[in-house]
């Protein structure tokens, strides 16, 4: 581990960085878009525009990489990332924010790319596990940081904006400063949806509805806190136990699903998940109304702090139940493919949870457009009972069989195929690789 940590520190330490920035600007826009009376349509639209520049960047970055190195385009993107927060503090309108985001989510893929192929280029059969599990901690802790970082100013200032282009700025100089050449880039092979969702029907709809799910509870989280009147401070805390509940739960439910029929541990989950989500709307002692949908009239429902904790522990057991699902199933699909074809349906999969991440926050909003902010669960409700019957139909139609191949893997939540081939389960012929660490 020490090795590990010693030989990638810089890449490790201008990640950390940017991922803290990243993480602080989502929920800084959510917060602020409450603020400034932003309706809900506007607000899905703008984290919609993340996840579309995110998609598009993730067919065009490659080709950049290949054509100008790594190191160029993570300065190019982290600088392009810096100015996109600035644009935010500058032209407080919708429609610029909505490009300025769709900035972010194009910068975003470019640099996870960089990043991960960089770590697959160090990585070595040996020491490949240490290298995904230090990048996954990183991610968590760095998004986790983040959150907390709301607390600094209050979100009408400028100040925050500038933090995060300062934070985007100061993540490359470590990356410029390290003595390693950087790595070759090597394309990820992809799997077809059409030949994914023939190998695994449960998998390839599942993923869908992930994609639905995830981008709503980690875009719109901070506007329904906000609607709901909470303090900077509790939001910052409630946003904190969401990332925190998406990376411990992994390792609990993943040693599950390697020991039992892993779509029941998909299934028994968004159950769990619903309750959670049911709970939240009791504890949150609003009904379904638009009350909030122009004119953010400020009710203070908590009448406890009991009360208030409710809500808060219905809400991290909700993100603890769906922020797992990826990962599982990934492993899952794994267990219907030879060992060969891991990262290219891995791929697949990224593309197919990307499809459901770019309509989720603007279909999320509508939701919360027509019954208040209670409506951010009642979407996830939704695409949950979606995933849960097609689930228990395909029980009934196929058999579960075990494949000693695939394995269960904690994962951050905004991998790549390429961050995938780290995975110690993929089989990549890392061989001549064993001396790079």
């Amino acid at each position: 581990m020490y090795k590990t940590l010693k030989n990638n520190w810089a890449l490790f330490i201008g990640f950390a960085i940017l991922a803290t920035a990243h993480g602080f600007q989502g929920n800084l826009l959510g917060v602020r878009a409450v603020i400034e009376e932003f309706n809900y349509l506007a607000v899905g639209a703008l984290f919609s525009g993340y996840f579309l520049g995110y998609f598009i960047g993730a067919f065009y970055c490659p080709k950049l990489i290949n054509s100008v190195g790594h190191i160029r385009t993570f300065s190019a993107f982290a600088s392009l990332a810096s100015l996109s927060a600035l644009i935010h503090v500058t032209f407080v309108n919708p429609y610029v924010w909505i490009f300025g985001r769709f900035l972010t989510g194009f910068s975003m893929i470019a640099i996870f790319i960089v990043t991960e192929s960089w770590l697959n280029d160090r990585a070595t059969n040996r020491n490949r596990g240490q290298i995904l599990s230090l990048y996954m901690i990183i991610t968590y802790v760095a998004f986790a940081t983040g959150n907390l970082l709301l607390n600094v100013s209050s979100p009408t200032r400028y100040e925050p904006f500038i933090l995060i282009s300062v934070l985007f700025s100061i993540a490359l100089i470590p990356i410029l400063l390290a003595k390693k050449k950087p790595p070759k880039f090597k394309k990820t092979a992809s799997m077809s949806i059409k030949e994914l969702y023939r190998i695994s029907p449960f998998g390839s709809f599942a993923m869908l509805c992930t994609g639905f799910i995830y981008s709503a509870v980690l875009t719109l989280a901070s506007v329904y806190a906000a609607n709901m009147n909470l303090t900077i401070y509790e939001i910052s805390i409630l946003l904190t136990l969401i990332v925190a509940a998406g990376a411990i739960f992994q390792w609990p439910i993943g040693y599950i699903s390697d020991r039992m029929d892993r779509r029941k541990v998909i299934i028994t989950s968004g159950i769990f998940a619903i309750i959670f989500c049911i709970l939240a709307i009791l504890f949150s002692g609003t009904s379904f109304s638009n009350a909030f949908t122009q004119n953010l009239t400020k009710f203070n429902y908590f009448s406890t702090t009991l009360e208030k904790t409710k809500l808060f522990l219905s809400i991290t057991l909700m993100a603890g139940m769906t922020l797992t699902f990826f990962p599982i199933i990934l492993a899952y699909v794994n267990d219907n493919i030879t060992k060969d074809k891991f990262v290219a349906a891995g791929s697949g999969l990224n593309i197919v949870f990307g499809v459901g991440a770019i309509f989720g926050p603007i279909l999320c909003s509508v939701t919360m457009q027509l019954f208040g902010a209670n409506g951010f669960f009642v979407y996830i409700i939704l695409f949950l009972i979606l995933m849960v019957i097609f689930g228990l139909y395909r029980i009934t139609r196929s058999e579960y069989e075990e494949n000693p191949e695939s394995s269960f893997t904690p994962l951050p939540k905004d991998i790549t195929p390429l961050g995938i081939e780290l995975d110690p389960d993929t089989g990549a012929d890392l061989s001549s690789q064993e001396n790079k660490s």
